[in-house]
């Protein structure tokens, strides 16, 4: 049996560099579109894309064509399971909406879990 599903851990990749968001989404975008399964997991300070108006604003190209958020919505509208940490969120959450392209919360032991599958591999940004 091959490999596929992928999660995508964004951890480092967060709105204090918006180029180096782009990476992961665009990963996550290029196993969709070879029809794997994708989760991305927004941990750390990257669970702040989750925040309304946060990827909206945050540029990931020098054209200026492209925000975090438009990757995002491909994302969504792609089939990509969309998470944000449970710890994370506790952690940065100060009662800003959630954008709706999150698919809800799960934690490090979902990562975890994924580990002891055969058909998985996990991604670190």
């Amino acid at each position: 049996m091959g490999v596929s599903r992928v999660v995508i851990v964004m951890w480092q990749a967060d709105p204090s560099a918006p180029q180096k968001a782009a990476a992961p989404l665009v990963y996550a975008l290029c196993a969709r579109a070879i029809d794997m399964e994708v989760e991305i997991h927004l941990t750390s300070s990257a669970v702040r894309w989750a925040f309304k108006g946060v990827a909206a604003q945050a540029i990931s190209d020098q054209r200026g064509e492209q925000t975090i958020l438009d990757y995002l919505e491909r994302c969504q509208e792609m089939g990509v399971k969309i998470y944000m940490c449970g710890m994370a969120l506790t952690e940065h959450h100060r009662g800003e909406p959630i954008i709706p392209q999150i698919t809800g919360q799960t934690g490090a032991t979902a990562v975890m879990a994924q580990l002891q599958r055969d058909d998985t591999r996990v991604l670190v940004f």
